[in-house]
C-alpha cells in the first residue's frame, strides 16, 4: 500500500506489519528528540473496507492522553499568577459552596490534576452523572460548572490527598477551575496558550472529521468480532463538557511537537513554561508513579524516568513514551478503540525503540 510520508520510509517498515498483524485500519507514529522530530509516518486506511488511504496530516483522537496537556494548561497558568497550584474548587466556585459537600470543598487544582481528590476511580463511566453530560445545555464552562456540582455534591471515595484513584471528572473539574480563573472557556485557552505556540495547527476536541465525508479517519468498535466504524458526531466521543479530561485531536506531527516540547523540559530546556513548571509536572511528588497527566516509572531502558500515557475513548487509542535521559520520545495512535488497536500501538513502540534507539 504507498503511505504518504515525508520522513524515511523506516518507520512504515516498522509500522506496517503491525498494523496488518493487528487487523487495524489505520497506524500512525512519529519519534522525536529534544530538536524536534526524527521520523514520523501513517500507514492503512480512514475506514474500514474503505479504500481511502491515510494521509500523514490527518488527525487522531488521543483520548486520556489529553490529561497531561489539561495540566500543562494549568501550569501557563500558574507561572502567569492566574492560578494557584492550592487554589480550591470553593474559592473558584463560591456560589456552589453551599452544594458541595463539605469534604470537597478544600480539595485544591493539584490534587485534582494527580488523581488525590477523593473522587472515585471512573476508569468506566458513572452512570448517576455520564447520562446527564450528553443532554446538558448552556456553554461549555456553565456546562462544566454543572458537572463540578454534580461531582462533588457527594460524600467522597475517601479522604481527599489521602490516596490515588483515577479520575476522568477530576481533570474535567481542573479544566473548569482554569477556565474560571482565565474567564476563557478550556477549549479557546488551550488554543492560545498550548496549541498556537507550539505550532499544532491540526488540533481541535471531539471525534475528527465530518460524517458528511471521508475527509479524516473515523474511529471503530468493535462489534459481534467484526470492527465497526463510527461516524463522526457527538457519539463519536465523550461528552465536550469533560473535554479537559481526554477529548482533544491532533494529527501525528503536531502531536509529535507536543512530545518534542515535553522531553525538551524534562530535561532542563524551559519554553512556554518556567523550568520549576516542567520539574514540578514530570516529577512523582506523591510516590505514586503518576502526576499531571504522566506515569512516572524509572526505567532501566530508558536510563532513569519513563514519561507516558495512553488513551482511548473505546474508538481510538493512543500512546506517548518519553525517555528523557536517552533525549528520544514517541507517540503512537491507531483508529480503532479495541484490544487489537491497543496491541498494535504498544507493539507499534517496543519495535520503534529497537529501530530507533542504540542499544544500552
Amino acid at each position: 500500500m504507498p503511505v504518504r510520508t515525508s520522513q524515511p520510509t523506516s518507520i512504515i517498515e516498522v509500522l506496517e506489519p503491525i498494523r496488518r498483524r493487528q487487523r487495524v485500519p489505520a497506524l500512525a507514529a512519529a519519534v522525536v528528540n529534544d530538536a524536534g522530530m526524527i521520523a514520523q509516518g501513517a500507514t492503512g486506511r480512514r475506514k474500514v473496507r474503505s479504500k481511502v488511504r491515510v494521509e500523514l496530516n490527518d488527525p487522531f483522537h488521543l483520548g486520556s492522553c489529553t490529561k497531561s496537556m489539561t495540566a500543562t494548561l494549568c501550569a501557563i497558568l500558574v507561572d502567569r499568577k492566574v492560578i494557584r497550584w492550592t487554589t480550591t474548587v470553593a474559592e473558584t466556585f463560591p456560589e456552589l459552596a453551599g452544594s458541595l459537600h463539605a469534604d470537597f470543598r478544600n480539595v485544591t487544582l493539584e490534587q485534582l490534576l494527580c488523581h488525590r481528590a477523593g473522587l472515585p476511580n471512573d476508569h468506566s463511566p458513572d452512570l448517576a452523572i455520564f447520562p446527564r453530560l450528553r443532554v446538558m445545555a448552556g456553554s461549555l464552562p456553565e456546562q462544566r460548572a454543572k458537572l463540578v456540582a454534580l461531582a462533588l455534591s457527594r460524600a467522597p471515595a475517601f479522604r481527599p490527598g489521602s490516596k490515588f484513584a483515577y479520575s476522568n471528572y477530576g481533570f474535567a473539574i481542573a479544566g473548569a477551575m482554569a477556565e474560571r480563573a482565565a474567564g476563557r472557556a478550556y477549549e479557546e485557552l488551550m488554543r492560545q496558550r498550548v496549541f498556537a505556540p507550539l505550532g499544532m495547527s491540526s488540533a481541535g476536541f471531539g471525534s475528527p472529521g465530518s460524517a458528511e465525508r471521508l475527509d479524516a479517519p473515523w474511529g471503530h468498535l468493535s462489534m459481534l468480532g467484526l470492527l465497526t466504524a463510527q461516524s463522526p458526531g457527538p457519539l463519536a466521543d465523550n461528552p465536550p463538557a469533560i473535554a479537559p479530561a481526554g477529548t482533544v485531536h491532533a494529527s501525528i506531527g503536531d502531536w509529535a511537537r507536543y512530545a518534542s516540547f515535553h522531553l525538551a523540559g524534562a530535561r532542563g530546556q524551559a519554553r512556554l513554561l518556567s523550568r520549576a513548571s516542567f520539574e514540578k509536572l514530570h516529577a512523582d511528588n506523591h510516590g505514586q508513579e503518576y502526576a499531571f497527566g504522566w506515569v512516572i516509572r524509572k526505567d532501566g531502558w530508558a536510563r532513569g524516568r519513563l514519561l507516558a500515557h495512553d488513551g482511548s475513548n473505546t474508538m481510538w487509542y493512543a500512546v506517548i513514551v518519553l525517555a528523557p535521559e536517552r533525549n528520544v520520545g514517541f507517540v503512537i495512535a491507531c483508529n480503532a478503540g479495541t484490544q487489537s488497536g491497543a496491541k498494535a500501538c504498544r507493539q507499534a513502540y517496543l519495535a520503534l525503540r529497537e529501530r530507533f534507539t542504540a542499544s544500552p
